[in-house]
């Protein structure tokens, strides 16, 4: 088990001395600068990319989206297998340089809260001055603003995302949507899905900010890359807050999910810690809402299909001959990248593995709201064999086979399994929704895995 301290410096000359927390930690220093005072690592583009549309953010919003950042940096380069005792949770110091110092050390407490709740890690984040030179670092606008956001929303290429532009986009609302990648699949299905929003919509009815944010391989020395990225939502929550508080004015951040995913609820007890994500949970949706209103941004975080399963997102949408169209060109897979590299051109095309959790709900929420589904699966028809349980192509179908069981066996233990990945404590005159979505969401994938056979082989 290794302790870790990133340390993120401003240029070659900030060298403000750091008190570390323990002598054995493992410092990494990352100077975020490039060039003349242009911020690395993707947010200098993102911020020039805002400034394009004529939006500049606060420096408060800035110094989020470099917090997020560091953030990314720690949980896409530190291992759990290699870095933590139990090959889960790791220990991580920030340092990191902000303009109002006294505000983000009275959030330091909440800030760790919410990271650790979001990945599983303990974290501490300490603050200290920018150093001289930097008292400011967005990007003034390069042109008039032309294009006015009436609401900025998430647009991760996913089906859920792609719903909900449709949606806003429908009701003649402007909305500016928000993307962040890494990798080349996830690239391709954001700018496929905004270029069909694009053609299908009258010109100019949204904008768009796409962020290229990540770190090389080798940023953290004697360690490899993670794959688990629980961290991911809290840079894509930063950089929708950043450009929210770069149009001056009180702003919604939509977040479309639906309900049965944003829950999360483990299906088996072995998904309770390692194997549950909990990216738009709505305690740390909550939690992540008390930090932008501590740092003065005036906007709010809303998911409008919290009580929705997948599938009525779908047959709700506000297109749906668009959405039964081009749905296809939407990314859901937990995995899309697993094939990239096999011989086979067919098998590398087909993106979405078919049988992960994801996968299984967006199935099922095509074949109920959306009748045929066009999308590529690698595992083409679920019925055609047994699918092994010690292998991928099963262990979810099983999983989601012995939750549904376990629900029509006893359909009280719903209002107590909601609360397994988390606390509801902020919606608590919502506990009958959450239940009824959950509830429904399950048998929502039970249609489509009716008949489905699944057992170890």
């Amino acid at each position: 088990m290794r302790h870790h301290s990133i340390v993120v410096r401003l240029g070659t000359g900030d060298a403000a001395p750091v008190r570390l927390s323990r002598p054995e930690t493992h410092q990494t220093v990352i100077d975020f600068v490039t060039g003349q005072r242009r911020l690395g690592y993707g947010l200098g583009q993102t911020l020039e990319k805002l400034a394009i549309l004529g939006l500049q953010p606060s420096e408060t919003a800035v110094d989020l989206a470099v917090l997020a950042t560091a953030v990314t940096a720690a949980d896409t380069r530190i291992s759990r297998d290699l870095d933590a005792q139990d090959a889960w949770t790791r220990q991580i110091d920030l340092h990191i340089p902000v303009q109002d110092c006294g505000r983000w050390t009275g959030l330091s407490p909440l800030l760790s809260t919410t990271l650790n709740f979001l990945t599983g890690d303990r974290w501490n984040i300490y603050f200290r001055p920018r150093p001289s030179g930097f008292t400011s670092i967005a990007s003034g606008p390069t042109q008039l603003r032309l294009f006015e956001p009436s609401s900025v929303c998430l647009f991760s290429g996913g089906l859920d995302s792609f719903i909900g532009a449709i949606d806003l986009l429908a009701r003649g609302q402007t909305p500016l949507l928000i993307s962040h990648y890494w990798d080349r699949v996830t690239s391709s299905h954001q700018k496929t899905c905004s270029v069909a929003l694009s053609r299908h919509f009258r010109k100019g009815s949204f904008g768009q900010v796409r962020a290229y944010i990540g770190f090389p391989k080798k940023t953290f020395e004697g360690s490899t890359i993670e794959e688990t990225q629980r961290a991911r939502s809290f840079l894509f929550f930063s950089l929708a807050a950043m450009a929210a508080d770069a149009t001056g004015e009180e702003m919604i951040i939509h977040v479309p999910e639906n309900g049965l995913i944003s829950l999360n609820v483990p299906l088996d007890p072995l998904r309770v810690g390692a194997l549950s994500t909990r990216t738009t949970h709505p305690y740390y949706m909550a939690r992540f809402g008390e930090i932008i209103r501590g740092l003065g941004i005036r906007a709010e975080l809303v998911n409008p299909y919290a009580f929705m399963t997948k599938g009525q997102m779908a047959a709700n949408c506000a297109d749906l001959a668009f959405l039964r169209r081009e749905a296809r060109k939407t990314m859901s897979c937990s995995s899309p990248g697993n094939r990239r590299f096999d011989p086979d051109p067919e098998e590398r095309h087909q993106r979405h593995c078919g049988r992960c959790v994801p996968c299984l709900i967006r199935r099922a929420a095509i074949r109920m709201a959306l009748g045929r589904d066009k999308t590529p699966y690698r595992v083409r028809n679920l019925r055609h064999h047994v699918l092994d349980t010690n292998k991928a192509e099963g262990k979810d179908v099983r999983s989601f086979q012995l939750a549904l069981s376990r629900l029509a066996d006893n359909p009280g233990r719903a209002r107590f399994d909601i609360h397994r990945p988390g606390p509801l404590t902020d919606h608590p005159q919502r506990l009958a929704d959450y239940e009824a979505v959950y509830v429904a969401g399950l048998q929502e994938v039970g249609e489509l895995l009716r008949r489905v056979r699944a057992a170890p082989l």
